[in-house]
């Protein structure tokens, strides 16, 4: 169930925004100003964003955001409304930006738009022999489906969907564990080791997971899904250039045979 992070010192705007998207079936996640939102976006999958607030504003909230979780995608809801206000908060990072008012059920389609280019909705993450599929919470390595516990799994998708970004272990406990969570940090390695010996990281010469000396953890496999578009489209631009150069000497050949004729019959 992906977590929807609404940042909104609007209490009435938030209690709106998350009874929507817990019908929608979001597990929200809910900030009163930008501190609160930046303690708890490494347990989001999509962060809601309002610009005016107390404390620390949403521009200075989307800034940081991108800069510690550069895949993480953030929708800003705001009053600002005019095009200066919209072209900032995009080029400061934010992935949408939507006017208020706006429509519950055309925020719930950008929303699962933008969760969509994340791998969280409907779509599996595919890399080389390993298949993650979030929305039934199964992992397949060579085909061969792998039993996870709750926390293996959400370790093993956390890291998927930020590739090549290093969580720290602190991070990684907020995430999954939860902010109120005091006990060993190491509860995260000794996880990441069953998660591995399941994965079969052992046998592979590229590991899916690389521990980072002194900061964390983070995941190195490309997706498989990127290239296989790049694949296709490169076949269709192939069968393209082929058909129009078929039809371009079917043309002259066309043409040579035209002008014989007429020349036959002058």
């Amino acid at each position: 169930m992906p977590k929807v992070l609404i940042v909104d010192d609007d209490q009435d705007n938030r209690e709106l925004l998350s009874k929507f998207l817990k019908r929608e079936g979001y597990e929200i996640l809910g900030a009163v100003n930008g501190e609160e939102a930046l303690q708890l976006v490494s347990r989001a999958d999509l962060v809601l964003l309002d610009v005016i607030m107390p404390k620390l504003c949403g521009w200075d909230v989307v800034k940081q955001v991108r800069q510690d979780y550069p895949h993480l995608p953030v929708l800003m809801l705001s009053a600002l409304a005019t095009t200066d206000d919209q072209v900032r908060g995009l080029e400061l990072g934010a992935d949408d930006y939507v006017t208020k008012p706006y429509d519950l059920r055309a925020l719930g389609s950008r929303i699962k738009a933008l969760l969509r280019r994340t791998g969280m909705v409907e779509h599996a993450l595919e890399f080389a022999d390993l298949r993650i599929v979030p929305e039934t919470r199964e992992v397949f390595v060579e085909d061969r489906r792998i039993v996870l516990t709750r926390v293996e799994f959400e370790l093993l998708l956390t890291l998927a969907q930020h590739p090549s970004h290093v969580f720290s272990r602190e991070r990684l406990l907020e995430r999954i564990w939860g902010s109120d969570y005091f006990g060993m940090d190491r509860v995260v390695d000794v996880r990441m080791v069953s998660l591995r010996k399941k994965l079969g990281e052992d046998e592979r010469d590229t590991p899916y997971i690389e521990t980072v000396r002194g900061l964390g953890y983070r995941f190195k496999a490309v997706r498989t899904s990127t290239s296989r578009q790049s694949t296709s489209n490169a076949q269709i631009s192939n069968t393209l250039q082929a058909t129009n150069t078929l039809q371009t000497a079917k043309a002259v050949q066309f043409t040579n045979t035209l002008q014989v004729a007429n020349a036959r019959m002058s």
